[in-house]
């Protein structure tokens, strides 16, 4: 049965005179950026002063899930506990990987609320999700005048004999980002589990911008490159007059065959050149002048060497510890901030964050009073309804609660039925297995003992089929430990089919896993005495009840 104030809820919607205004930038600002396993941040006044920042490894648990905001959550509740952070509103950002960035052009709309009605139309002809799946915001980047170039037809085209009527209407060039809602609800649950209010949703690569514009190295209106790398990716904005033009992001894997800094180097050195020539094609009026390189990485330097190499355009270090005015005892943490630092500038500033997927730009709610007239009249029917509605369903209720009394007697003797089935079958597999004459417990044992160390390699799972089976599930660390189990079988006298390896990275580290066949000969003679299991791992938890126990839950 509905709620009747659910009912009236969109009608009251409607009623509203007016919007709530954007929430106003706090007195104290803290942004949390977490890279890897490492949470960074940052704590300003609401004028742009930055009065703290430091860092701290998250403490996780081994087996804890990442993903898992509670989780996560509780970590960065205990390293800002550990930091003696106590922050009243934070700000935090999503990264580019979660993002869909589109720039469209519109006419020139005064009121917001009409332009994001516009926008909210535009963009939701070609998203790859649902509108309602959908969080949107946008910043009108600049104003566009039309030129002779612009409204005049090009060359070779079947419109080059008309006449030219020129259009003196400037545009409007909007960007505009899309996430999905449920990486909105993923913070939000984020900032609950750590205690937090959670005020602004920013986006990253803006907020390396904005860093950037604080540390006054851009060359006037000209566009510039920013590399920022972390630890698993790396991330290109190109800027120019504190507007971003272009983004984007990649994640950076280390190399089997080469060192792991020459391979991250090479990728990004790859990535980069990628970026900017995806830049130039597009025809972007401002060209790229410099490009500037940021992180804490280690391989920064190495990076703007290599680009230099590769490019015709200057390449700098940014080393924002110079760069910007900081209290002396955040200095050392300072190298991988950008995000943060950028946060919690760009939220103190009077326009706020350019994007906030917290509190977006909504479009204007229409007001028609015929129509809400009608939504009132059918809202007084659907209450009216839902009462009659109710009344009905009660009394079928009691009807029904005493048709369920007589068919509960009628079926109590059916839902004996499946344990008399669970009891056959488990009967029939004790009698198959003593048929089969094998004592696979001891087969196990053995097994366990000629296979190779734990730390190599385990069993996932042991299964016994007909004809003397043993169907071993393995997750090995290396493609030769599964070649040599095979051997090893052999040697121990089963009859092994041959194994295919499947690559497959567990959450402990093992890549490579198989299902293994193993035959057992009638002839086969286990003598236990003569074997001996390897050594356990250190950090092996099989015979740990409370641990089993806990990750059965």
């Amino acid at each position: 049965m509905a709620n009747p104030s659910q009912v009236l809820e969109p009608v009251l919607k409607r009623l509203r005179l007016r919007r709530e205004p954007r929430p106003r930038a706090p007195s104290q600002i803290t942004a949390l950026d977490i890279e890897g396993a490492t949470l960074r941040v940052v704590q300003t006044s609401a004028r742009g002063v930055v009065s703290r920042l430091v860092t701290a490894p998250l403490e996780l648990p081994a087996d804890g899930d990442r993903t898992d905001p509670a989780v996560l959550g509780a970590a960065i509740s205990r390293s800002l506990v550990h930091l003696g952070v106590r922050p009243t509103a934070v700000v935090m950002g999503v990264p580019r990987a979660r993002v869909i960035l589109r720039t469209l052009t519109l006419p020139v709309i005064e009121k917001q609320a009409e332009l994001a009605s516009m926008v909210h139309l535009q963009v939701g002809r070609d998203l790859p999700f649902r509108m309602e799946e959908a969080v949107l915001d946008f910043k009108v980047r600049r104003r566009i005048q039309p030129t002779p170039e612009t409204m005049a037809p090009r060359e070779g085209s079947d419109t080059a004999a008309l006449p030219v009527v020129p259009s003196t209407a400037p545009k409007l060039e909007v960007l505009v980002a899309v996430v999905k809602r449920e990486v909105v609800e993923f913070h939000q649950r984020l900032a609950e589990a750590a205690g937090l209010k959670l005020v602004a949703l920013g986006l990253l690569p803006y907020a390396n911008a904005r860093c950037v514009e604080a540390c006054s190295v851009a060359d006037g209106d000209g566009a510039f490159a920013l590399v920022s790398l972390r630890p698993e990716e790396v991330g290109i904005d190109i800027i120019a007059s504190q507007a971003l033009l272009f983004s984007r992001g990649s994640p950076l894997r280390a190399g089997a065959e080469t060192p792991p800094g020459d391979s991250i180097v090479s990728a990004a050195v790859i990535e980069v050149v990628r970026t900017l020539h995806s830049y130039s094609g597009l025809g972007a009026d401002a060209a790229v002048t410099k490009v500037l390189v940021a992180g804490v990485t280690g391989l920064e330097a190495r990076v703007v060497d290599a680009l230099a190499s590769r490019l015709s355009t200057p390449c700098t270090l940014l080393e924002l510890e110079t760069a910007l005015t900081l209290p002396e005892e955040s200095r050392p943490a300072v190298g991988g901030a950008m995000a943060s630092l950028g946060l919690a500038l760009g939220l103190g500033d009077p326009s706020g964050l350019p994007f906030d997927f917290l509190n977006p730009k909504k479009p204007a709610v229409p007001r028609n009073l015929r129509r809400i007239a009608i939504l009132s009249g059918a809202a007084a029917a659907v209450v009216l309804m839902v009462s009659v509605l109710g009344l009905r369903s009660i009394l079928v209720n009691r009807r029904a609660a005493v048709l369920n009394a007589v068919n509960t007697e009628a079926t109590e003797a059916e839902k004996k039925r499946p344990v008399y089935r669970k009891l056959v079958q488990q009967a029939a597999v004790v009698e198959e297995w003593v048929r089969g004459e094998r004592d696979w417990l001891e087969h196990y044992a053995y097994l366990t003992s000629v296979l190779p160390a734990g730390e190599e390699i385990y069993l996932s799972s042991l299964a016994i089929s007909g004809q003397n089976t043993i169907r071993l599930g393995v997750q090995a660390r290396s493609g030769e430990t599964l070649a040599r189990l095979e051997k090893q079988l052999v040697a121990a006298g089963y009859e092994v089919k041959p194994i295919a390896i499947t690559p497959g990275t567990d959450r402990f580290g093992y890549g490579f896993r198989s299902t293994v066949e193993v035959s057992v000969p009638n002839r086969l003679k286990i003598n236990l005495h003569s074997v001996k299991p390897g050594p356990r791992p250190l950090d092996d938890v099989s015979l740990d009840v409370a641990a089993w126990r806990k990750g059965i839950q």
